[in-house]
């Protein structure tokens, strides 16, 4: 039915801004007066202080959670030859940034509950490599949705397979799995600063996260164009992956409110649960895991979620379906192999995946409306 209610805001960014906007501007004012855009002060402050959140030796800031994919896998050799396996269910960054390398994506399935890579489906993953004629050197464990994978029974198949654990937490930076944060799973950790991301900027970036200090060197170099005693000194090829200083005065604005906001997002999390069960499939977190609810995603029978989505949009309430085709069904990847030829978990929830808005904003009274109208569509 037709809403003349006001819109819902899917993320409401200028919540936030509400609630930290007077010390933002000034510290938006000091890089400003200051003019050191490019590594001031900020960037180094920010680094210390995520390093110090994820409890790990190292924290490199870069210009986007895509060029934070791309350092990692510089700085571990991946190339030509090599494959790297990663879930099908995810954005187009996980594969592109393989492939952009010239090493080969091979695509794996995922678990029905948690979004995240099954375990079960890396032996597949690397036969299909080899059968290809590839080396399998690397997987991008991505933490789908904010909740981390179950590295308790990925890290123990990656590793009888040598296979080194790249951990994607673009989505999940601030939670944790079995004590340790995100940003210390893996041999490097990912992430990435997008405004809608649990802990975002007004722009770009990422940053890159590791305790091997030969590893951590060596995406310090490719960050800026591989150089080596100084810029014009280029000891490997590299990139330009720096982060703004305008965005680390950002980040570090709003790092400094991001447990209590981790806390709002799981209040939400869990009162969504309690009022939508039984409506829908609503998601779970494992034990012994924390989420960041990067989204809030539910599942729906097949030919639903899209009736759904339509009678929602018409009360005013947006949704997002995060993601509507698998990265083997897409044209750009198709061609790449596939752990055990098909991939029918990805494939499904690719028709039952709905996301409601999600942010640490988002008040009882707008959640019962969005909650209201769920249950009428269902």
């Amino acid at each position: 039915m037709p809403t003349t209610l006001s819109p819902v805001p899917f993320i409401d960014l200028q919540a936030q801004r509400r609630r930290i906007g007077p010390r933002m501007e000034q510290a938006l004012a000091r890089v400003l007066a200051r003019g050191a855009f490019i590594m001031g002060p900020e960037v180094a402050e920010l680094e210390k202080r995520m390093a110090a959140f994820c409890r790990v030796k190292h924290a490199l800031s870069c210009s986007s959670g895509t060029d934070a994919l791309i350092l990692a896998l510089m700085a571990k050799g991946i190339g030509r030859g090599d494959a790297v396996i990663c879930p099908s269910f995810t954005f187009a960054a996980t594969a592109e940034v393989v492939a952009l390398l010239g090493a080969t994506p091979v695509f794996a399935d995922i678990l029905p509950d948690t979004f995240n890579l099954d375990p079960a489906g890396i032996g597949p993953a690397v036969a299909a490599a080899q059968s290809a004629g590839l080396r399998p050197r690397a997987a991008i464990v991505v933490d789908l949705f904010g909740q981390p994978a179950d590295y308790a029974r990925l890290q123990p198949a990656l590793e009888s397979h040598r296979l080194i654990v790249l951990a994607d937490g673009a989505q999940s930076f601030g939670a944790a799995f079995q004590g340790r944060r995100v940003g210390s799973i893996g041999e490097i950790a990912c992430t990435s600063f997008f405004p809608a991301k649990p802990l975002g900027c007004y722009g770009d970036g990422g940053a890159v996260f590791t305790d091997d200090d030969a590893l951590a060197a060596a995406m310090v170099s490719l960050r800026v164009h591989g150089q080596g005693a100084d810029k014009y000194d280029n000891v490997r090829i590299g990139i330009n992956g720096r982060l703004d200083t305008l965005q680390a005065a950002v980040l570090l604005e709003k790092l400094a409110i991001f447990e209590d906001e981790i806390a709002l997002r799981q209040r939400v999390a869990a009162r969504y649960n309690e009022l939508l069960a039984g409506h829908a499939i609503v998601p779970a977190v494992m034990p012994g895991a924390t989420s960041v609810w990067a989204q809030y995603t539910l599942r729906f029978k097949p030919g639903r979620r899209d009736v759904i989505a339509a009678a929602l949009k018409a009360e005013g309430i947006p949704t997002a379906i995060y993601y509507p085709k698998p990265l083997h069904q897409q044209t750009a990847y198709r061609h790449f192999p596939v752990a055990g030829g098909e991939l029918p978990v990805s494939d499904r929830l690719a028709g039952e995946v709905l996301s409601l808005p999600m942010h640490p904003y988002l008040d009882e009274a707008t959640q019962d409306r969005i909650v209201a109208a769920v249950k009428r569509a269902a």
